[in-house]
Formats: structure tokens, C-alpha cells, sequence
């Protein structure tokens, strides 16, 4: 497939004398594009601990009945073991593994089953009828392995849950583990870390290399690839060989193809290591900059149309059940005007922006790179702030976008969690 001009554009500047420049795109969850201010780019995440390894359970098996009726509570433990144990609890089993309580809703579990007449394990997708499940049902028969719990239903189909998977799947577990896994740097630790960039021979017909580019795409945010030709087509071409070329704006592709001056360096910060150390030291700043809605605006005159984009949202975006932050809005050009925060809220906004200012701001979280013909930069927008310094005589730059999907979805085929 090949990129349109609107998609794949081309960008020669000629500066006589020493400019500025700074063009930073954060991506605005409801339209889809935003400009950032000059000194500050950002993204946020906190860093959480995996849920792994929850569950070993012994040999041991164990059957009681549980009347529909009855109120008991009752607990099981496998035998020879006491790393897991289970009750069936009037509204709820309650599962304990490894030291973590989880609880269970009996339409939960019954709603997730995984057998083949219940789940299609090939397309992941659900087979049974939701609709169809008694709100008040109940097992009417449980028993445990080494590796597996066994419940009976009152039709007498029978679910076996694999404990690890109800572990990792359970609210609890969801709490204590990240989404993406992520490490969150300052430039420092970016540049101890010495993160290789990928090979373009390599990068273009090895699998490998291009599962590696992505990890480090998704554990930092950004990824090169270097010896990539100089032109226009090249660029088209490492970059679909991570996804689609998209109007998407979230994450962003660089390639300097020429620059005869100086200066011109790339600003790059993690969002996400700002947010975190907001979130350490004051944490009800974080809550008011993860919830407290703030409308952006901006408006664009073309030649042949208008644009008017409008985005509401919070500065900080997380996950609601683990405040894990998935994208960040930073843009003081365009907030529009604050009507969405009562009075006596909005100071106390303002100085938690103000504490999210300053550490965007701090000088040893600011990475830079200078961009030279052949070293292609991929940019997560939802994560990763960045800008340019000024500089002087001919500079030719070309660049392009990739949706977030597409390039989870690489992720993903080739076995990374995203």
C-alpha cells in the first residue's frame, strides 16, 4: 500500500539565518490532534509490578456439594498444599492464591467459561449467551487440582478454570499489574541503558529484529532505526513495515533526509516519568490532573477547508481500575477556557498543572538527538513529548503517522504484551 500526500508529506525548509522551531503533537483522545508548547513534551505512566506466578497448587482433590440453598461458607485447600484455598460464599467464591484474596461473581464465572461450547479459543470470542444465565446461579458441585478448579452448574455443565488465568483475570490481580509494561525514564537513564537501535537490512527482513524495535518502542516510548537510504520511498517502507501509514497522530515518524547547517537537535521526554513523580510526591495533584475534565480547541484555515477540532478530557488518562496512565494532554496553546472545574477547584488544578510543569520542565529529564539522514525515529504521541531546538541552513525532513492499533496489533503477533 502506498501513502497519499496528505499522509506521507514532505517538509524542505531553507533558513537563512538561526530560527526556531518547535512542533510538538500530542494526541487528544477525542480529536485526534493538538499542538504542545515549546518547552514542555510529555506523556505519563506509572510503573506498576506484573502479576506472575500467583498460583502452584499440589496434588489434591477435593468435592463438596453446595446446596443452592444452603448460606454456608465453604473452603476448600488442595491437599498437601496451603498456597491456595477457595470458599464458596453465599454471593461469591473467594479464591486465595499466593497471598492475593480474589472474589468471583457466579455470573462472572459462569459468563467466562472456556469450553468449546462456550468460547471460540481461536478468535477469542464468546460463544454463550449472557442473556441466558440465571443472575442467582450458583456451582452445585466444585473441586481443585494441582493446576485447575472445577465447577459444576445446575444444567451440569462443567467449567475447568486454569487458577493462574483467574489470577491474572481476577479485579485484584488487574490492580496489581500493568497493562503495558513500561520503563519510565529521565535522559539519564535512557542513555545508561544504551538501547540499541534496530538494523535496516536487518529491521526489513528479520522478524526478530523488528519484535525487538517494537519491545523498546513500547518500553520507552521510542525506537530508531538507522541505516535507512535517504529518500522518501525508503521512509515509506521501514515504516510499513511497522503497520499502515495512517492519518492517525499518534504515533509519529521522523527521518531527517538532509541538513547542511547546524544546530537542530531532537527534545525528547517521557510524559509518563513526569506523571509518575507527581503521583510519588503529591498524589492529590495526580487525582485532580487524572480527573478533572479540561477542554482543548484549536483551528486550522487550509486552502480548501477549515478545521475545528475540539477534545475534553483530563490531563492524565488511566485506567480506572488500576490508575495506570495511558496517555497524557499537555497543551497550553490550546486549553481552551476552563468551565468544567468549579471555583473553588480550579487553584487547586492550577497547582497541581503547575507541579506537572515543572517536572516536564527539569533539565535531566530532556533527552537529545540530533536527526541525521538515515536514522528514522518512531514517536509514541499518547507518551512521549517533543520538539526541536533551532538551527541553521538547509534542512529537509520527512515523516509520517501510524494509528496506536495498527502498531499494537504488530506488536502483538509477534508475542509482546500491548
Amino acid at each position: 500500500m502506498h501513502a497519499d500526500t496528505d499522509t506521507l508529506y514532505y517538509i524542505c525548509s531553507v533558513i537563512q539565518h538561526e530560527a526556531i522551531w518547535l512542533h510538538v503533537l500530542v494526541i487528544n483522545a477525542l480529536c485526534a490532534r493538538v499542538l504542545l508548547s515549546l518547552q514542555v513534551t510529555m506523556a505519563l505512566i506509572r510503573l506498576l509490578t506484573r502479576l506472575s506466578g500467583y498460583v502452584h497448587l499440589k496434588q489434591g482433590l477435593e468435592c463438596l456439594g453446595a446446596s443452592s440453598q444452603s448460606k454456608r461458607l465453604q473452603q476448600h485447600t488442595a491437599a498437601h498444599s496451603s498456597s491456595c484455598s477457595y470458599q464458596l460464599l453465599p454471593d461469591c467464591m473467594e479464591l486465595s492464591c499466593g497471598g492475593l484474596v480474589m472474589h468471583f461473581d457466579y455470573v462472572w464465572l459462569r459468563d467466562h467459561c472456556r469450553s468449546a461450547s462456550c468460547y471460540n479459543s481461536k478468535t477469542n470470542q464468546r460463544n454463550l449467551d449472557t442473556a441466558s444465565i440465571d443472575l442467582n446461579i450458583r456451582p452445585s458441585k466444585s473441586r481443585v487440582d494441582e493446576n485447575n478448579l472445577f465447577l459444576t452448574w445446575p444444567d451440569g455443565h462443567i467449567t475447568r478454570y486454569n487458577l493462574t488465568w483467574l489470577a491474572q483475570n481476577s479485579y485484584e490481580g488487574q490492580k496489581r499489574s500493568a497493562v503495558q509494561p513500561r520503563i519510565l525514564w529521565s535522559a539519564d537513564i535512557y542513555s545508561s541503558a544504551k538501547v540499541p537501535s534496530a538494523s535496516w537490512d536487518k529491521f526489513m527482513s528479520c522478524d526478530e529484529e523488528l519484535k525487538n524495535f517494537l519491545n523498546n518502542f513500547l518500553l520507552y516510548g521510542i525506537a530508531f532505526v538507522e541505516g535507512v537510504p535517504p529518500t522518501l520511498d525508503a521512509t515509506e517502507t521501514a515504516t510499513q513495515r511497522v503497520s499502515l501509514i495512517r492519518s492517525g497522530l499518534v504515533i509519529q515518524v521522523f527521518h531527517c533526509l538532509r541538513h547542511e547547517g547546524t544546530g537542530g537537535r531532537t527534545l525528547l521526554v517521557d510524559g509518563f516519568h513526569a506523571a509518575d513523580a507527581v503521583l510519588q510526591r503529591t498524589p492529590e495533584n495526580f487525582e485532580l490532573l487524572s480527573h478533572v475534565p479540561i477542554k482543548h480547541e484549536y483551528v486550522e484555515n487550509l486552502s480548501e477547508h477549515r478545521n475545528h477540532m475540539i477534545g475534553i478530557g483530563p490531563v492524565l488518562n488511566v485506567y480506572p481500575w488500576n490508575n495506570e496512565v495511558y496517555m497524557i494532554r499537555y497543551n497550553n496553546y490550546d486549553r481552551s477556557v476552563i468551565n468544567t472545574v468549579p471555583h473553588d477547584e480550579v487553584r487547586r488544578w492550577y497547582a497541581a498543572h503547575r507541579q506537572l510543569t515543572a517536572e516536564l520542565r527539569r533539565p535531566d529529564n530532556e533527552l537529545w538527538v540530533k536527526l541525521k539522514p538515515g536514522k528514522v525515529l518512531f514517536i509514541d504521541n499518547w507518551r512521549v513529548l517533543h520538539g526541536r531546538e533551532s538551527f541553521t541552513g538547509l534542512r529537509q525532513l520527512c515523516g509520517c503517522y501510524l494509528t496506536r492499533d495498527d502498531v499494537l496489533n504488530t506488536a502483538r503477533s509477534l508475542g509482546l504484551q500491548a
